[in-house]
């Protein structure tokens, strides 16, 4: 049955959804003034919560008390109602001005928080989108984009070096509608969207990330700058999340559907997308648990994710918050990839495509050109098949039905491409950063076969070439504490000669690093010191030693010796690796 809209405020008019618990209590704080502002225009300055983040050494930042003795202090300068809503995972607060706001209450409350030198940022929070066009009802039997000589990614060739095991990849989307080709590779995840109007679930966040449906009906979310409804016609429920896990995860060897790129990896489905959209405050908390930390009010995850996959698009600039929330993810050690969008315009324009780092995509399609349709410019990274791809869907038109397979077109589809070859890095070589994942993949991309007016990065993804200069080892080896120096060996299969600049890629958890010494041995006996122990301050060790390896045959078997040369403490090699 059709939800009647006209009882539905406009998606980015936000009405005030379920409270998440937290250490900050929802918390009216009304302005002395009784003035009226104007009425916002849907996907334009419509937003009726802020996203404020304090600087460190701010007492709001941490005092949940100061923050709304804060809050207090400004609302006779704001018009409306000032409601403390939460705090999001990164410490920011997420302020809610009330349903009845308009461009001038928005106004008005972000100067006078940005007036404060005490506030680091205060942004809009804003609307995303999921970054698919319409789905194609044409059966596309093959899938292109992995095998084509021509356009294709070159997936195939890198299936005998990694197929993801191991390693979780979070899907930060619709949710996910059970499909038997993908469920063996599912692992729990979070619905984080807060408003009931958008979850269309009947609750708010909850443990349960199952995708009910998006369909929209005509004017749904309110009405365009030029006052035409928003969407312009019915829309049926897409099932883009569960359409982009299954390019990433879905189920190998099974004699049926389609083969996901990482097929062992695990997928964790993480709901912040549902009618009309998603609140970026939504997408913060997302980001920061899927990578490991901590929301309030949430439970931590206890399988977070390596890498973070991001079909959706906000317009406008990366502003702070979600920047934000994407160092931190970075700094946990998450690969965060996210779609260029799909307006045919420079990516400067979209978020969090055009956030700091963070791998954009843009789509290419059969022929090897920029899809029609992708964003494209100076801060795109990288190409990947975005046109008519095959995945794992499901025939509802509303709530979910039957499981099936449909293709799809978008960015959307072209970033979970990219996703999933940084998870068969990560099986590969543990020890790489995410820049170093994201400069792995753009050079050895080969040239993108068709046009891309505009800019896409360093052309078109390939997965064969990518792991085929990766060699690593992941598993645990104990350093004991002023004992014999310890080792781990890594066969290589490579002809010719090393790199001038072998990239040597190491993670150690230990509690003093200064006391660690580190040497590799190539197969020829010749031996490289990487670091000397030094006594210098600080926990554990995640560093890239390079060493002119021109004279040293590659073939063979390499060695990391690690040594302790202190006592009171240890610490073992978590992962290390080569990238020739």
């Amino acid at each position: 049955m059709k939800r009647c809209s006209r009882f539905r405020l406009p998606a980015l008019a936000l009405t005030v959804g379920a409270l998440v618990a937290g250490t900050v209590a929802a918390t009216e704080v009304s302005a002395s003034t009784d003035r009226t502002g104007t009425t916002a225009v849907p996907g334009e300055a419509a937003a009726t919560r802020l996203i404020v983040g304090y600087r460190a050494d701010a007492a709001e930042a941490t005092s949940d008390s100061a923050l709304l003795r804060d809050a207090r202090a400004k609302a006779d300068d704001i018009i409306g109602d000032l409601r403390i809503e939460r705090r999001l995972g990164t410490g920011a607060a997420l302020v809610d001005l009330g349903g009845k706001a308009g461009t001038d209450a928005l106004a008005d409350a972000l100067a006078t928080f940005r007036a404060d030198p005490d506030v680091a940022y205060a942004v809009p929070d804003r609307r995303a989108f999921a970054a698919a066009v319409t789905p194609n009802d044409t059966k596309y039997t093959d899938q292109w984009d992995l095998t084509d000589a021509t356009a294709g990614m070159n997936v195939p060739g890198a299936w005998d070096k990694a197929t993801g095991k191991g390693v979780r990849v979070a899907v930060i989307d619709t949710g996910y509608a059970a499909h038997s080709d993908l469920s063996g590779n599912i692992v729990a995840g979070h619905d984080f969207i807060t408003d009931r109007d958008t979850a269309n679930d009947g609750g708010g966040r909850d443990s349960n990330p199952a995708d009910p449906g998006d369909w929209m009906s005509r004017g749904d979310c309110g009405t365009d700058a030029n006052g035409d409804p928003v969407p312009a016609r019915d829309i049926d429920s897409s099932w883009h999340g569960t359409h982009v896990a299954g390019t990433i995860g879905a189920v190998a060897g099974n004699k049926k559907g389609i083969a996901g790129i990482a097929y062992d990896a695990k997928v964790q489905p993480v709901r912040v997308l549902g009618w009309c959209g998603g609140a970026a405050s939504d997408i913060i908390d997302a980001i920061t648990w899927s990578s490991g930390g901590t929301v309030s009010g949430v439970k931590d995850n206890p399988t977070p994710a390596k890498v973070l996959n991001l079909s959706l698009t906000m317009t406008g600039s990366c502003d702070p918050a979600v920047q934000d929330a994407v160092d931190d993810a970075v700094a946990r050690g998450a690969t965060v990839v996210a779609a260029a969008g799909n307006e045919a315009k420079n990516v400067s324009g979209y978020a969090p495509a055009n956030c700091a780092g963070v791998i954009a995509v843009a789509a290419s399609d059969a022929q090897g050109d920029r899809a029609s349709f992708s964003n494209y410019g100076s801060g795109v990274d990288i190409a990947a098949p975005g046109r008519d791809i095959w995945s794992t869907a499901n025939t509802g038109t509303e709530s979910p039905d039957t499981e099936t397979y449909v293709t799809m077109s978008g960015t959307s589809m072209a970033a979970p491409h990219i996703a999933a070859l940084a998870t068969l890095m990560i099986e590969k070589n543990p020890a790489l950063t995410p820049a170093q994942i994201e400069a792995t993949i753009k050079k050895q991309a080969r040239a993108l076969p068709g046009t891309c007016s505009g800019g896409c990065g360093d052309g078109l993804a390939d997965a064969a070439a990518t792991l085929g200069v990766l060699y690593g080892n992941g598993s645990d080896v104990a350093i004991p504490d002023k004992g014999a120096a310890v080792g781990s060996s890594i066969v290589v299969h490579r002809s010719g000669y090393g790199p001038a600049s072998l990239k040597v890629n190491v993670k150690i958890k230990h509690p003093y690093r200064g006391d660690l010494k580190i040497s590799l041995f190539a197969p020829d006996g010749s031996v490289f010191t990487l670091r000397s122990a030094d006594r210098a301050k600080g926990t554990d060790l995640t560093a890239t030693y390079a060493v002119n390896a021109s004279r040293i045959l590659a073939k063979g078997t390499w060695k990391l010796q690690v040594s302790d040369v202190e006592a009171r403490d240890e610490g073992y090699l978590d992962a290390w690796g080569l990238t020739f």
